[in-house]
């Protein structure tokens, strides 16, 4: 369905995930800075890196969208991920498709997050038709909430991750308020 999907921005390749990025997004899944802000915060090894990266790939398959991997233009180094997902653990916001992005941290205060998911936002209204996109992050996870206003996105709602129990603010961008260029 989506096999040959690629985006590129002026620093950044997003394309579909290969073998050869199970062991850079398993170093990015090991940090605990990167994982701090997701679910209980628990790291993720190789084995749980290259399962997540099955399911990014079904995903896909079933829905037409799914998580890119982020490759650095000038270097081919893997940055870590930018994509679409359906946020099921977190049932009260759907139906709804959730833009997410998980880099690793020689990679952050660049810009590179926010210039992925702009590319993305923009394949989710322009290309795959989504009427709205949503964004969760943990209640103090600023650097996300930064990246969600940068977007256009606005807060909607505050609840609990009923995976850990952590509080977490949900934004929101509606294809009328997207900005088509």
């Amino acid at each position: 369905m989506a096999t040959t999907i690629t985006l590129e921005t002026p620093r950044l390749i997003l394309r579909r995930w290969r073998e050869e990025d199970v062991a850079p997004m398993a170093a990015v899944h090991a940090d605990p800075e990167v994982m701090r802000w997701i679910r209980d915060g628990s790291v993720r090894d190789e084995q749980q890196t290259r399962d997540g990266i099955r399911a990014w790939e079904r995903e896909w398959e079933t829905r037409g969208f799914g998580l890119f991997a982020v490759e650095i233009r000038s270097t081919g180094e893997l940055a870590g991920f930018t994509g679409l997902s359906v946020p099921a653990y977190l049932p009260e916001v759907l139906p709804a498709v959730e833009i997410g992005w998980r880099l690793g941290r020689s990679h952050w205060g660049q810009g590179l997050a926010t210039e992925a998911a702009a590319a993305v936002v923009r394949f989710g209204f322009e290309e795959r038709g989504l009427e709205r996109i949503v964004s969760i992050a943990q209640v103090g996870n600023d650097a996300s909430e930064r990246i969600m206003a940068k977007l256009g996105m606005r807060p909607v709602r505050e609840t609990v991750n009923p995976h850990g129990g952590r509080r977490v603010r949900v934004f929101e961008l509606s294809s009328d308020q997207y900005e088509y260029a």
